[in-house]
């Protein structure tokens, strides 16, 4: 798989880690690399839990690589999107092993989906949270689906729509995260409740996953986060949102 993403198994735990410096700013190809590494997790009998995390310690993944949204056509867009928001579900939804996001540092936007699409998210201490893709004119999409689930109607539309960046005890307080724990333990934090996981019947985890997954399915809202998502970036709105971002300037609405 490509060298943004790499995939190791120790103790029965397989660790996939995001490794595209500076920010581990999602590309198609590194979505791609993440989904195929979670394939491969599901059918490595070597593997019975999985850890996502990051190699950097001041970002998770700071969301899209927005530069690969520009001057996009709707099909072109869809595809990135599609990668993003469904095929990762179905991935996850397939795992048939649980999986832990180790949310060190910044998670903004499609970090954010990568961290959800996880069953459980456990945050160090300084990580950060946020939504900020209305800043720019673009729709968290999928966080319109996730988010009022868990913290409620009213302060999901608030953080959702304000783009505010929040903290790892308030994202445990709305119940977006498990458990916070020292930064310099969370590797170790990851790797024990992974631990705990792997002494379980490796057949009981699978068929009690896969029935937790079908309670919590939300698979429409999904593909209609799709289509949310590509009707507006590639507004002239959208598209002038994102080229202010990449060229450090306000944008001009």
């Amino acid at each position: 798989m490509p060298d943004t993403v790499r995939y190791a198994v120790a103790d029965r735990i397989a660790h996939i880690v995001l490794d595209r410096p500076p920010v581990n700013a999602l590309s198609l190809d590194m979505i791609g690399a993440v989904i195929a590494a979670l394939r491969h997790a599901a059918a490595d009998d070597a593997a019975r839990a999985v850890v996502l995390s990051s190699a950097g310690v001041r970002h998770f993944c700071a969301g899209l690589d927005l530069a690969t949204l520009l001057g996009k056509s709707r099909e072109e867009v869809r595809e990135f999107v599609h990668a993003l928001y469904v095929d990762l579900h179905e991935c996850q939804c397939n795992l048939g092993k649980p999986s832990i996001a180790a949310v060190g540092g910044a998670a903004r936007g499609g970090g954010m989906t990568m961290a959800i699409s996880c069953d459980v998210i456990l945050a160090g201490q300084q990580a950060t949270f946020g939504y900020p893709e209305i800043n720019i004119g673009v729709l968290p999409a999928i966080h319109f689906a996730h988010l009022p689930r868990i913290a409620g109607r009213h302060r999901a539309f608030e953080l959702l729509f304000s783009g505010r960046t929040f903290a790892a005890q308030e994202a445990c307080e709305l119940g977006l995260v498990s458990k916070v724990v020292a930064d310099a333990e969370l590797a170790a934090a990851a790797d024990a409740l992974a631990a705990d996981f792997v002494a379980k019947s490796p057949a009981v985890m699978h068929l009690a996953r896969a029935a937790f997954m079908r309670q919590n399915d939300y698979r429409r809202s999904i593909a209609d986060a799709v289509e949310d998502f590509c009707n507006v970036v590639t507004t002239d709105a959208a598209q002038e949102g994102i080229r202010a971002f990449l060229e450090k300037r306000a944008p001009r609405w």
